[in-house]
């Protein structure tokens, strides 16, 4: 099995810990192949942010050959819509996946992201895939996406902070986190904070999986075609 994971925004160190991350979960014998566009933004921080980075993503989706399912490594679910009118294998955003794996495990899940632009963006996806009733709040921890790049970076502790006031005041029981680049994070801050702390990279690797061996894929002429355009 062969899996593409698109990181949509220009970044390649952060394209390299998708990848590492990926890896960590996938099952033996599936090959994991990470990418990002080499034009459009350096980090995605809100709608325009995603708009601008859709023609590299398009892009990146419309030379893919050969894989069995596709991973757009966003945590905004960039383009995602429209990613599926455009190809027949399945196609997974790492924040659906992540919500997803969060309401198996839990009852309620609060989202920690980066910058206020994107909750916005983050609070609409979790209404339209129609799990608002299981989430508590959406909350940024006002780290710059390219802060989780930045070595000696203490993007870790203001994030471990707000996930503590999330378990404090949102009635939560799992944290999702809200960023691709914090992907290296999810172990460390389940153990500090002994709740799920879910990554959506690795959510969406094994969903991924999941769907290309039962050939679950999308039908162009099925009902994409006609949702929400991305």
């Amino acid at each position: 099995m062969r899996l593409l994971c698109i990181n949509p925004n220009s970044t390649a160190s952060m394209t390299e810990k998708i990848g590492v991350a990926a890896r960590q979960v996938a099952a033996e014998g599936t090959e994991i192949v990470a990418r990002n566009p080499l034009r459009g933004p350096p980090a995605i921080q809100g709608a325009a942010d995603g708009e601008a980075a859709l023609p590299g993503l398009f892009e990146q989706i419309d030379g893919a050959v050969g894989f069995d399912a596709i991973i757009i490594a966003c945590f905004d679910d960039t383009g995602l819509y429209a990613a599926r009118r455009r190809t027949r294998v399945p196609v997974i955003g790492i924040g659906e996946a992540a919500c997803h794996y969060a309401m198996l495990v839990a009852e309620r899940f609060s989202v920690v992201t980066t910058l206020a632009v994107s909750v916005p963006v983050i609070e609409d996806n979790i209404i339209r895939y129609g799990f608002s009733g299981r989430c508590g709040r959406v909350r940024a921890s006002n780290v710059p996406v390219l802060e989780l790049e930045r070595p000696g970076s203490t993007a870790r502790e203001s994030i471990s902070a707000e996930i503590a006031t999330a378990l404090r005041d949102d009635k939560c029981d799992a944290i999702v986190l809200g960023c691709a680049g914090m992907a290296d994070l999810a172990a460390e801050l389940t153990a500090r904070h002994g709740v799920p702390v879910i990554d959506g990279v690795a959510a969406a690797v094994k969903l991924a999986e999941g769907l290309a061996k039962l050939r679950l894929g999308t039908s162009q002429a099925g009902p994409f075609r006609h949702s929400i355009a991305g």
